[in-house]
């Protein structure tokens, strides 16, 4: 994949009803030029994928066939060769995403259920996005500055056992103004970045202790009121999910967390939203 196929990843992307923007091909293309594939039919562009190695972990994503041509292999050979890749760059453990119809192809790759997510959608009330009473803290919650990203680098290594500083240091430096930070003492307990799609304004990631997580959410959703945003939480995680339902957050659809080779799984208690199926 090259940039002059991001006309290509957003038509499928289209098709598929995703909310990704060039930005966020470009960002791949940036992060892993030589991950980001494209499958060709008779010559004609007809797929993408993405692997995207972060040390010993890798992701695969992007994962997409024109529906013209679906059932026809195109999706397995797509990921078959993006494992290949990421494997080949030393990764021990590849995970993903699946959506409910992908989940039996990627577990005939050898790939095993972690955890399931949810995505809520909705448009943010005002009404339903109040302070908690119980956070009155000597915490700060601020707008993130640049001398705050790398403990940031180390909280997200701490609770996703992934180094994925390449990935944050693009979106932090593509959207400075959109990173928040709750810190106590100059120590930051807990991070939430946003960023904007074709359809809704994607809230995470998110990793935060449980008092940090509950005022970078609320704090985002007064923000936000009035705009249409995602969000992407474990199931199990029994606080998100009520701050989700409580701001009004509908179900729009489940995922699950694979992995495939050495297992690795996020502190989910510390995971308050992914960054979307993407990259965890």
């Amino acid at each position: 994949m090259t940039v002059a196929d991001v006309s290509l990843g957003m038509r499928l992307k289209e098709q598929a009803g995703w909310n990704q923007v060039e930005a966020d091909w470009r960002r791949f293309l940036a992060m892993q030029p030589d991950g980001c594939f494209v499958a060709e039919l008779d010559g004609a562009p007809v797929g993408t994928a993405v692997g995207c190695v972060f040390g010993l972990v890798a992701w695969v994503a992007m994962v997409l066939v024109d529906e013209a041509v679906r059932g026809r292999g195109i999706g397995r050979a797509l990921v078959e060769h993006a494992v290949s890749f990421v494997e080949g760059q030393g990764a021990r453990s590849v995970r993903l995403d699946a959506t409910p119809l992908g989940r039996p192809v990627y577990e005939k790759l050898g790939f095993v259920p972690q955890f399931e997510l949810t995505r809520y959608a909705a448009t943010l009330d005002p009404r339903s996005c109040q302070p908690h009473a119980s956070l009155a803290t000597q915490a700060s919650l601020r707008l993130a500055l640049q001398d705050d990203y790398e403990a940031i680098f180390a909280l997200d290594y701490a609770a996703t056992y992934s180094d994925r500083r390449k990935f944050l240091a693009l979106l932090f430096n593509e959207r400075p103004a959109q990173v928040y930070v709750v810190d106590r003492e100059r120590q930051v307990e807990g991070y939430l970045t946003i960023r904007h799609g074709s359809a809704a304004v994607q809230l995470g990631p998110c990793i935060a202790n449980a008092e940090a997580g509950e005022r970078l959410f609320g704090d985002a959703c007064r923000r936000l009121a009035g705009a249409r945003v995602y969000l992407d939480v474990p199931c199990s995680h029994d606080r998100a999910v009520r701050l989700a339902d409580s701001a009004g957050l509908e179900v729009q659809r489940t995922l699950t967390r694979m992995c495939r080779g050495a297992q690795v799984c996020e502190d989910v208690e510390r995971l308050w939203a992914s960054s979307g199926p993407e990259l965890g």
